[in-house]
């Protein structure tokens, strides 16, 4: 896994949601996450479906992922080589935390014309919040 931030080294002022995400945090990890919710798949099918990550920044957050115990990679001994992509038991405890964070952005984010947005906030929203608060 990749070195924790500086500040977060020697105690976690948020734990454990600071902690948490420690683990998956990375521009990527999250829509990597969502994508194996679906099954196993090849690097290359993941890259098909992120086409805007580089190989080498995909490489770099699978192993991070797979050193923490979220994913497991499978080599197959084949040719041409073949590997396969994985939530592990742990991986896919998370699949709560990746559902709410795909329905808040569906509820909240528009995407169009290539930018995306969030939503204006409505006065339903705004009473929501103030019953939260």
């Amino acid at each position: 896994m990749s070195r924790p931030r500086a500040k977060l080294t020697q105690h976690f002022p948020g734990c454990p949601v600071e902690s948490a995400l420690s683990y998956i945090d990375g521009k990527w990890k999250g829509v990597i996450l969502f994508h194996l919710m679906a099954g196993t798949l090849r690097f290359n099918e993941l890259r098909r479906r992120l086409p805007s990550v580089t190989q080498r920044v995909l490489t770099r957050q699978l192993r991070e992922l797979e050193d923490a115990g979220i994913v497991s990679r499978t080599v197959h001994a084949v040719v041409p080589p073949r590997v396969d992509y994985a939530l592990t038991a742990r991986g896919r405890t998370l699949r709560p935390v990746i559902e709410a964070l795909a329905a808040w952005g569906q509820e909240n984010v528009i995407c169009e014309e290539g930018q995306r947005r969030l939503r204006e906030t409505d006065a339903e929203v705004a009473q929501a919040l103030d019953a939260v608060a």
